[in-house]
């Protein structure tokens, strides 16, 4: 678990509570179930309407990253380049068949495959390059999702405060039905605004971060493997990969 992440969430939550209450402000006048449906239902419809099934179920999947960050040690990648370069120096490339094979991960498991047979690095790299490039397009278009999300919030919480006041003023003669529509109308737009401020841009901005994270280190493999297929020496290819530990 992104302890980091939690303690982020909890904190800018209570702090915007917390500054509430010490003002005066009742906390059970902040809890609106119409407003809390108006702005999420609204915002989640608007980005559904806008996506794709495939980049928005992706995204709501990848949303788990923000508090299970993906772990991507650079460390044991640069390990594990530097074993293949060895069984590849000492036995030949037909010696990586057998690791190409256990490898789960599909990324590297192609690039074995093109080193056993014998593709040229010219060849690698551009196969490589264009699942790295397809797959970093699919990842980065699912976590703009929540860009929209935090775009679409603010705009549905002044829906929602309009909504409020036309039911204040239809019911004016009212006091109890008016308190209510004025209720949500104010409550709406602290949801638009704070879903988009305090959840969804932030989360947005933190599945980027991790997508650029595993590119990286997606790019670091290519740059392995591409050593590997030119023949160069293990020990210099391990002095090359170390600035990716930077």
């Amino acid at each position: 678990m992104d302890k980091l992440s939690i303690a982020g969430l909890l904190l800018a939550i209570l702090a915007v509570i917390g500054g509430f209450v010490i003002e005066g402000g009742a906390l059970i006048t902040l809890f609106h179930f119409p407003a809390f449906l108006i702005v999420f239902g609204g915002t989640i419809g608007a980005v559904m309407l806008q996506s794709p099934a495939s980049q928005f179920q992706r995204g709501l999947l990848m949303s788990k990253w923000v508090f299970a960050t993906p772990v991507y040690d650079v460390d044991e990648g640069i390990e594990r380049i530097s074993h293949w370069a060895n069984e590849a120096r000492q036995n030949g490339f037909l010696a990586l068949e057998n690791e190409a094979i256990a490898e789960s991960d599909t990324f590297i498991n192609k690039g074995l495959n093109l080193l056993v047979d014998g593709a040229e690095s010219e060849v690698i790299r551009d196969a490589l390059d264009i699942e790295l490039t397809l797959e970093r397009e699919h990842l980065l278009k699912s976590a703009r999702i929540f860009d929209s999300m935090g775009g679409y919030s603010p705009t549905i919480g002044i829906i929602g405060a309009v909504l409020g006041l036309i039911q204040a003023m239809a019911n004016i003669k009212d006091p109890t039905s008016l308190g209510n529509g004025i209720a949500t109308a104010f409550v709406a737009t602290i949801y638009g605004v704070g879903f988009a401020n305090l959840l969804f841009i932030p989360v947005a901005e933190k599945l980027k971060a991790v997508v650029y994270q595993q590119m990286l280190y997606k790019e670091m493999l290519i740059e392995g493997i591409l050593s590997i297929a030119n023949g160069e020496n293990p020990r210099s290819i391990e002095l090359k990969l170390s600035s990716y530990r930077k």
